[in-house]
C-alpha cells in the first residue's frame, strides 16, 4: 500500500498510530516509523540547535573557557557531595544497633548442664579489696624517668670538635666547659685538642678545687653566688649539719666543688693596649715585644679585611668563651694584610697559645693583632700602609690549621671585628 494512501485513512486531527508488524495491513520488508518518534526526533534536534546557538554566543562574547572551567568545578563539587552522602549512609548503616554475631552463635548451642565442680580442683579465689598483693599491668611502652644530673662526668675530645659543639652537646655554655676545665684548656678555646679529657659540669657554673685556708663566704663572693648554692647541691655532697664554721668549713683541701651559676674573669693570654711610647708592656706576652719604636703611619680608622677571603674557619667572635676575634680561612701562606695604616709595636713569638703574632698600633686609638702566622713581613717600629702585607696565614701556637686570628681594640676595649669590617 502506498504510503500517503495511509496516511489518508486517518481524519485530520485524530491521532495517528504506528503500523505495528500484526497488523493485517503491514507491508512485508517494510521499515515503518511512528510519527511521534519522528516528532521527538525533530524535538531533540531543536533542543541541540538551542544549545549549539547559546554556546556559540558564549564563545563570541570571550566567556567560553570561564564556563567550561565553571563547568568543571560545579561538576566536581556535585561528585564531592555525592561522595559525602554516600560515606554518610554507609557510615550510618554499620552503625546500626545488630545482634553481635556472638550472641548468635551463642543463641545456636545448646543450654549446657550445670556440672558440679571436680572435687580435686580448689575453688577460684579473687583478690579481697584492700589487699596488698602486687598487680601486674600491661603497658604498651615504658617510661624512662628524666633525672637532672648532679655529678661531674668526663668526655674525651675526638678530632673536629670545637668548644661550642661540646656545649651544645651536653646543653651547657661555652664558659662552662673552660671554667670547668682551667688546668687543661687555660681558658683558651684554641687550647682544644683531640683526646683530651674535659670535665663536663651537670649544670652552667664554674668548678673550684678547695685550698687550705679557704672560706665559704669568700668562695661564694668571689664567683657570685651564695654560701647555700655550694653547700645544697647535691653533687657536692656537703652536709649542713656537719660543715661548721663557714669561715673554716669542714672540707678536705683537694675537693672539687660545683658552684652552680658561678661566674668568673677569664685570664686573657691577648695583647693589651701597647702604647707607641711604651711597647715594653707586652714583654709578659713573649719575645716579640718591642723595645723602642718610632712615630710612624697614623690610620684612617677605615678598615679592609686583612686577608683575601672574607669568611671564617673556626672560632666567630665571643667573649663569653673568651675568644674576641674572629678567625679568617686561609691556606699556608697566604698573604696577610694590614687592615689599616700604623705602627707595629709586637712582632714575634707569643708564649700563650698565639704562635707568631704582628700588633699594630694605628695612633688614633685604634689597635689590630694577626695571630697563627707562618711568616713576620714587618717587624718592630715598622710603619705600614693600609693593605701592605705584614705576615703569612700560618698555624703556629695552639691551632688546629691555618687560619688568621684577627683581634680589633679601640681605647682598651675589645670589639667586634664585623662591626667595622666592610
Amino acid at each position: 500500500m502506498p504510503e500517503d494512501h495511509f496516511l489518508d485513512e486517518f481524519p485530520a486531527g485524530e491521532s495517528t498510530p504506528s503500523l505495528r508488524k500484526n497488523s493485517p495491513d503491514y507491508p512485508e520488508g517494510m521499515e515503518v516509523v511512528s510519527l511521534e518518534t519522528e516528532a521527538e526526533g525533530e524535538g531533540e534536534t531543536q533542543k541541540k540547535s538551542r544549545f549549539l546557538d547559546i554556546w556559540e554566543g558564549i564563545s563570541r562574547l570571550g566567556l567560553a573557557e570561564v564556563a567550561i572551567r565553571l563547568g568543571t568545578q560545579a561538576l566536581l563539587v556535585a561528585v564531592i557531595l555525592i561522595v559525602a552522602w554516600g560515606m554518610r549512609e554507609l557510615y550510618g548503616r554499620a552503625q546500626a544497633p545488630s545482634q553481635p554475631r556472638e550472641a548468635v552463635f551463642a543463641a545456636s548451642l545448646p543450654t549446657p548442664t550445670p556440672t558440679e565442680p571436680a572435687p580435686d580442683l580448689p575453688p577460684l579465689q579473687t583478690q579481697a579489696e584492700g589487699d596488698s598483693g602486687v598487680l601486674r599491668l600491661a603497658l604498651l611502652h615504658t617510661d624512662v624517668p628524666s633525672r637532672p644530673r648532679t655529678e661531674v662526668i668526663t668526655y674525651t675530645v675526638e678530632t673536629g670538635d670545637t668548644l661550642f659543639g661540646i656545649a651544645e652537646k651536653f646543653g651547657l655554655k661555652p664558659e662552662t666547659i673552660l671554667w670547668g676545665n682551667q688546668y687543661v684548656l687555660g681558658d683558651n678555646p684554641h687550647s682544644l685538642r683531640p683526646k683530651q679529657v674535659l670535665n663536663i659540669l651537670p649544670v652552667n657554673g664554674t668548678y673550684h678545687r678547695w685550698s687550705e685556708g679557704d672560706g665559704l663566704n669568700g668562695v661564694a663572693k668571689f664567683f657570685g653566688v651564695t654560701p647555700e648554692v655550694i653547700i645544697n647541691f647535691p653533687g657536692n655532697h656537703l652536709d649542713p649539719a656537719t660543715i661548721g664554721d663557714l669561715t673554716h668549713p669542714n672540707i678536705q683541701p683537694g675537693t672539687w666543688l660545683i658552684i652552680p651559676g658561678g661566674k668568673r674573669a677569664f685570664i686573657s693570654w691577648s695583647a693589651p693596649v701597647i702604647p707607641l711610647n711604651n711597647p715594653g708592656v707586652a714583654k709578659v706576652l713573649g719575645p716579640g715585644a718591642c723595645g723602642s719604636v718610632s712615630a710612624g703611619a697614623i690610620g684612617s680608622g677605615a678598615f679592609i679585611w686583612p686577608a683575601g677571603h672574607h669568611y671564617l674557619s673556626g672560632f666567630d667572635y665571643s667573649p663569653e668563651a673568651n675568644h674576641p676575634a674572629i678567625d679568617i680561612d686561609g691556606d699556608l701562606g697566604n698573604p696577610v694584610y694590614a687592615a689599616d695604616s700604623g705602627v707595629v709595636v709586637y712582632a714575634g713569638w707569643n708564649n700563650w697559645g698565639y704562635g707568631n703574632v704582628i700588633v699594630i698600633n694605628h695612633a688614633n686609638g685604634w689597635q689590630t693583632l694577626y695571630a697563627h702566622l707562618s711568616a713576620l713581613n714587618a717587624g718592630c717600629g715598622a710603619s705600614v700602609a693600609q693593605g701592605s702585607v705584614i705576615g703569612a696565614f700560618g698555624s703556629t701556637g695552639n691551632s688546629t690549621g691555618p687560619h688568621l686570628h684577627f683581634e680589633m681594640m679601640y681605647n682598651g676595649t675589645k670589639v667586634n671585628p664585623h662591626d667595622y669590617l666592610p
